[in-house]
Order: structure tokens, then sequence, then C-alpha cells
């Protein structure tokens, strides 16, 4: 895991998250992610092994609905370093980076000035 995660996750979200489509994605890929964990905590507290099937398959249409939405930006977020980068990076988006960004106004922001064209919001 990196140090300090989520200062520098934190620190240029505004910026890798302008364009409206991605924007879009990620507020049904998120949701999607969060409900998908819990159920998987769900079926794995209850040992129902084909709930957990289903919850590990909307996590990963998740992944792949944001990985799509990614590319749509004109800044793009760094690399990946590994499975364990990959996975403390994605969990700490979810369940804290963009929560946050939702809740402080970001989202909003970056939609409404974007206006369709890509990567043209503004900073906020």
């Amino acid at each position: 895991m990196r140090d300090r995660l989520l200062a520098w996750q934190w620190s240029d979200y505004t910026a890798k998250h302008r364009d409206r489509g991605n924007l879009l994605l990620h507020a049904i890929a998120v949701p999607l992610f969060l409900l998908g964990t819990l159920a998987l905590v769900g079926a794995l507290v209850t040992r129902e092994g084909v709930a957990a099937v289903f919850a590990v398959a909307g996590m990963g249409v998740s992944v792949l609905l944001q990985g799509r939405g990614h590319r749509r930006e004109r800044e793009t977020p760094a690399p990946f370093e590994g499975a364990g980068d990959f996975v403390s990076r994605f969990f700490v988006e979810q369940w804290v980076t963009f929560p946050r960004f939702v809740l402080s106004g970001g989202w909003r922001r970056n939609f409404w000035r974007g206006k369709g064209e890509r990567g043209k919001g503004e900073p906020s």
C-alpha cells in the first residue's frame, strides 16, 4: 500500500474525474462495487457460494466499467504497481475517495462544468 494513500489519491482526484461519461459510469459502478462488497461479506458469513459468485461478478463489472470510464479522461490515473497496489487503491477509492468527492460537491461541479466535452472541466 502506498504511503499516505488517502492524501495521494485525493490530491488529483478532481483532475482525473472530469469527463461526464466517466462521472456517470462512476455513479453507477461505485454503488455496484459497494453492494457487491457487502454481498460478498454476507455470502461468506452465511456460506452461500452462489451469492458469493454473483457478488464477485458485480464487483468485476464495476472494475471494468470504471476502467472504461477512465479511458475517456484526458488525465488518467497512475498505473498500478502490482496486485496489492491495485486492491488497496481500488478499495480506498470506492469506500472513501469517491464518496468524499460526491459529498464535497466535486462530482456535481465537474459534471456541470464538463458540459459533455471530454476532459474540459475546470479545477475546483
